[in-house]
């Protein structure tokens, strides 16, 4: 009667389901509620995000495209300084967006340096202005508050300002900041709440610190200080205070830049050393005294895991089947906005559209916008030899002087490209690394190349663009089982 020839063989009443697969599925879409007859509960919404980030939104927006009624709660607690922000989540209000403003700050001072060489003559002194530079983000930022609120309504997205916690398995309090609670129910919710810096329990680190969730709306400018962790944030933060001046030590109480390739990560800290950011190693702290500091330490406030982070199947379900998680809450996946984008919109059509794309974890681009940047796609080349052996893996390395720090003669050598081949497979590339300039530019376009699959045999074949730091994937040949010179005498 229905062709199947497996067991179990299901049926709700009179229906047919199918096997264990098909059940478990129907359950997930609410199929077998129907077919038991739970007809009854009728849901304020089809789908509830806690959460405004980058991730919640892209969610939200998809599913009301697809014809769902939709709910974002977002709702920003605030710091020990008193300091909030809009809708939009970290990236845009203290995250991704000033961060980059504020590297770039940055970089332009040392243009400004480099420009003398170049034959520009300016004579007076040359200072930086923080409340300007402070006041000039947060007006763009505020913008993009605002544009989001806007997509959200066009969207038919009904947007909530309050703080949202679950009373029944399908029913969450929202409490908004006078106090006033409202209750919604949702057929499935997903938590979308990003993370925040977390204060180290210490005496004297609430009264005497602030973390990268202050410094980009701080009044003043922060002066001398100390950055206590080496994440990619803190060595970012750590790194454009240092460009506009001030006197930087970060505090490290392992390695930089856990997760990624550590030599990618030690050759970004030491041209960091070498332009007088001073590093403090194997140290963490025990009490704070002294004003000013400055610390980024990231963490939680969910509270759904032991490490503050949510575990997920495949398919960013939890263990309740109708709660969902996406973005830097998540055990194991990257912390990065694009990441979240792409797994909420695609969690979306997977729930409402019958898609069945799950966003990829391995393959993702990134860049740390550290003063000489480091770009990433792909395997660290520990987490490589972990998985395919030493012995089945070439990886192919260089230095290189980009031609526009040839003139100020600044930073010969310094540069870095790597790429990480499976021998096994064509000698494809399952690692790419880049330090230099414009890192993220360079670093996009190698993504989609190893989105396709790329081998280093079609790197070679590709013409390169001369003169562009990009050219020096085209060219490398020395691998690091040779023992090979890798530095270059020009661009």
């Amino acid at each position: 009667m229905t062709g199947q020839k497996t067991v179990p063989n299901v049926f709700v009443n009179k229906t047919h389901v199918g096997g264990c697969d098909n059940t478990i599925k129907a359950h997930k879409d609410g199929l077998l509620q129907q077919l038991l007859g739970d007809k009854s509960e009728v849901y304020d919404y089809d789908l509830i995000v806690i959460g405004g980030g980058s991730g919640g939104l892209a969610c939200s927006k998809e599913a009301a495209n697809l014809g769902k009624k939709v709910m974002v709660l977002d709702y920003v607690v605030p710091t020990p300084k008193g300091t909030t922000w809009g809708l939009g989540g970290t990236c845009v209000n203290v995250g991704c967006i000033p961060k980059k403003l504020m590297h770039q700050t940055a970089l332009m001072g040392t243009a400004l340096q480099d420009a003398r060489k170049f034959g520009w003559e300016f004579s007076e002194q040359v200072s930086h202005n923080w409340e300007t530079m402070k006041t000039a983000v947060n007006n763009y930022i505020g913008s993009l508050n605002w544009g989001y609120r806007v997509s959200l309504r066009d969207k038919n997205v009904n947007y909530v300002n309050s703080y949202a916690e679950f009373v029944e398995p399908h029913k969450i309090k929202a409490t908004n900041r006078r106090g006033k609670e409202t209750f919604h129910t949702a057929a499935k919710f997903v938590l979308a709440t990003g993370e925040r810096p977390r204060y180290l329990g210490i005496p004297g680190d609430k009264e005497y610190c602030i973390t990268s969730d202050d410094l980009f709306s701080l009044p003043y400018c922060p002066g001398k200080t100390l950055v206590i962790g080496a994440s990619y944030v803190a060595l970012e933060c750590g790194g454009f205070l240092a460009g506009l001046g001030l006197d930087v030590t970060i505090m490290v109480r392992s390695i930089l830049l856990r997760g990624f390739d550590q030599d990618m990560a030690n050759r970004a800290g030491d041209h960091m050393e070498t332009h007088g950011v001073k590093f403090l190693r194997k140290f963490v702290p025990v009490k704070l005294f002294i004003y000013f500091f400055f610390f980024c330490v990231n963490s939680d406030t969910s509270g759904l895991s032991r490490n503050g982070k949510i575990p997920v199947n495949d398919e960013e379900q939890t263990n309740i089947p109708h709660i969902y998680a996406i973005g830097d809450i998540l055990e194991g996946k990257w912390e990065l906005t694009p990441v979240a984008i792409q797994a909420g919109k695609l969690l979306a059509r997977r729930l409402y559209a019958g898609a069945s794309l799950k966003c990829d974890y391995v393959n993702v681009p990134t860049t740390v916008f550290t003063p000489l940047e480091y770009g990433s796609c792909g395997h660290p080349e520990e987490r490589a030899v972990e998985l395919y052996g030493q012995e089945n893996l070439e990886v192919y390395h260089s230095l290189f002087w980009p031609l526009e720090y040839t003139v100020p003669n600044r930073d010969n050598n310094r540069c870095y490209a790597k790429i990480i081949c499976n021998k096994l497979d064509d000698n494809r590339v399952i690692g790419f690394h880049y330090l230099g300039p414009n890192a993220g530019e360079v670093t996009q376009g190698f993504g989609a190349a190893m989105k396709c699959g790329v081998t280093k045999e079609q790197l070679d074949n590709t013409i390169g663009i001369h003169p562009t730091c990009a050219e020096i994937f085209t060219t490398m040949e020395v691998t690091k089982r040779s023992g090979g010179d890798i530095t270059q005498a020009g661009c």
